[in-house]
Order: C-alpha cells, then sequence, then structure tokens
C-alpha cells in the first residue's frame, strides 16, 4: 500500500489564551518541548510517512506560519481551508486530493496537529496496524485510546463484534458524557474516541457520497475547485458526517501516553513536573507549592504555599486561575473588557 498522513491543523485555540493568538495558536506553540506541537506532530509521523506523502490543512491565514515552521513541506501539500467546513469536510477534500495523486487504493492515516504523545514508537506501531487493518477489512478505521481516567471531556467508543483479534466493530459513539457516566463507560471497556483513522481514500469517499449530503453535492460538483467546494458543504464532522452513518467501521484501541492537550492544566500530564508535582516553562521557583502549573517565558515567577493553580504570563499580561477553571477559559474570555482580552499585541 502507499500511506499518506493528513495533519489537521486549523483552529485558533482560545482555551490557551494568553499565549495563544488568533495568528499563533496552540497548535503552533512549544506547549509541551521545545518545538511547536505541529512540528512534533509531523516529525513524529516521518519514520512512516515522509513530507512528499504529508497533507497539512490549516486554515488559510496560517499558511505563512506553517510555511516557516516546514520549510520542507512541498507548497502544494500544505492546503489552506477558506473557510471552516468542519473535520468532514477536511478530510473528504484531503481523501480527494490523495485518490487524485495516488489512487483510491492509497491509505490515508489522519491525526491532529496539537497533541502530546509520549510514546512515540507505539504511536506508531498502532497507525501500521490501523493501516493494515483498513487495507485487509476495507473498513474506515478510529483508533480509541485507552483511558487513563473517566473524562468527561472526550467522546467515547463502544465496542461491538470481534472482527479479528484486537479489531472490533464500532457499536456506537458517545458524544462527551457527564464524569458519573464517563466511569461507568470506562468500566466497561470502552475506549476515548481520540480523532485518529486509517482508511482507503477510496473507501471514505465512497461512503461520503452515499452517506453525507452536507458534503457530497459540494464534492461532485467542485472536485477542480478548493475555494468554491468550501463555499458550498455544510459544515459536519467526520463523527456525525460519515462515521456514525456508516456500516464498516473498525475500531483497534491505542495505549501510547495520548492526550489532547486541551487546557492550561493538561500540561501538568505532559510536562515534566518536580518533586512537587508543579510543571514550569521559563522562570518559576516553587517554595512549598504543589501540583502548579507556570508559563513565563520573560518573567520570574514564584508561587509560595499554594497549589492546584495556572500563572501564565506573556507580554505584558499575567493570567492567574486554578487548574480545575482552566477548562472554561471561554467564559473568562466571554467576559473580559476587550481593552485586555486583544491586549497581547501580534507582533510583541
Amino acid at each position: 500500500m502507499t500511506r499518506w498522513a493528513v495533519v489537521l491543523a486549523g483552529g485558533v485555540g482560545s482555551r490557551f489564551w494568553p499565549l495563544s493568538t488568533p495568528a499563533r495558536p496552540k497548535q503552533l506553540l512549544p506547549l509541551v518541548g521545545d518545538e511547536p506541537l505541529l512540528v512534533e506532530s509531523v516529525e513524529r509521523l516521518r519514520p512512516i510517512v515522509d513530507l512528499d506523502h504529508t497533507l497539512i490543512l490549516a486554515n488559510d491565514t496560517l499558511v505563512p506560519a506553517i510555511s516557516k515552521l516546514l520549510p520542507q513541506l512541498p507548497a502544494d501539500n500544505l492546503i489552506a481551508e477558506p473557510r471552516a467546513g468542519g473535520t468532514g469536510a477536511a478530510l473528504a477534500w484531503a481523501a480527494h486530493e490523495i485518490a487524485r495523486r495516488d489512487g483510491p487504493d492509497a491509505v490515508m492515516l489522519s491525526i491532529h496537529a496539537d497533541w502530546a504523545v509520549g510514546e512515540p514508537e507505539a504511536f506508531r506501531r498502532t497507525l501500521l496496524r490501523a493501516a493494515e487493518v483498513a487495507e485487509q477489512h476495507r473498513a474506515l478505521v478510529t483508533v480509541g485510546v485507552v483511558p487513563t481516567r473517566p473524562d468527561p471531556g472526550f467522546g467515547y467508543i463502544q465496542l461491538g463484534r470481534e472482527l479479528e483479534s484486537g479489531v472490533n466493530a464500532v457499536a456506537r459513539f458517545v458524544e462527551k458524557p457527564d464524569r458519573a457516566r464517563a466511569g461507568e463507560m470506562v468500566r466497561q471497556g470502552c475506549l476515548w474516541n481520540s480523532g485518529i483513522f486509517a482508511w482507503c481514500v477510496g473507501d471514505f469517499l465512497d461512503d461520503v457520497r452515499a452517506l453525507t449530503p452536507e458534503i457530497a453535492p459540494a464534492l461532485h460538483a467542485h472536485a477542480g475547485n478548493l475555494a468554491r467546494f468550501f463555499a458550498a458543504v455544510t459544515p459536519v464532522t467526520v463523527d456525525v458526517g460519515v462515521l456514525e452513518r456508516s456500516q464498516r467501521v473498525a475500531v483497534l484501541p491505542g495505549d501510547f501516553a495520548w492526550d489532547d492537550v486541551g487546557t492550561w492544566g493538561a500540561l501538568r500530564r505532559v510536562r515534566p513536573r518536580d518533586a512537587g508535582g508543579n510543571a514550569a516553562h521559563g522562570h518559576a521557583s516553587f517554595i512549598d507549592a504543589r501540583d502548579n502549573v507556570v508559563h513565563a517565558a520573560d518573567a520570574s515567577v514564584v508561587l509560595y504555599g499554594v497549589s492546584d493553580l495556572v500563572v501564565v504570563v506573556e507580554r505584558g499580561v499575567v493570567l492567574v486561575t486554578t487548574v480545575d477553571r482552566s477548562s472554561d477559559l471561554k467564559t473568562l474570555m466571554d467576559a473580559l473588557p476587550r481593552g485586555v482580552r486583544d491586549g497581547v499585541r501580534e507582533d510583541a
């Protein structure tokens, strides 16, 4: 088989304010290591998919920044979305483009640009296994991450009949449950819906044409014009538009220390921590302080006698909240005066 990688790199990452901005969103930031999350994601894939077979889809406003971060990526492989069409439209266009270049039997591996993966080798092995299952069963394969906690912030996958050892049909997708229901689903052996996919592009496009009226007419009418295609689609996620309607979706488990790095508080799970459980980037001192997160590249922060705080210092703005409340920064952003919310200068 020929393998292609598709990296979804859209979104603004508002939950990482004040560090993230529309011009420099979460996926372009070095939140876990020294490199931006997007660069880490692409490098993680390179042992199994070269750059010539890697497509990146992103908001058109991010194309110049991504081009600078990944200068070796062929220009035609950076696809600018002129309008948000949801993951359904983005992956349909990517599959169409791969089929145009390489035929319907090419296998497409799809990931997001803003994840942390603690065990890259295990991640790659799982992707290769997913590609094999997609080709052998002509299935649309999703990798369900083995849960480490009952997290209500994720969707879940309920396993159906066994197709072969370690591979099951999907019984159903469950949208983000409350915490009690999440705990029950973990006990039942359900998996996190990670958004990692593998399929032969022809199989995926067949299901889009048959099952997804939000996308299929636009793909038929505007297959040669990216702008017109995105203008014509009705935004829909790939889960709702394709996978929940398809009869050939398979799932295999993935266990490779995956995290979606969704909030400032999540950095306690993915960054190195000191003996007190504190995770820091930049200049921070912790005295009698535990389980805090600090991001301060250009300032010194001292935490004394506190726990479970998030402190971010960025270009003249200081954010202080708790780890728990860091998941709700949208509420904060809506309440802030515009001068404060937009006071972080893009050119600073």
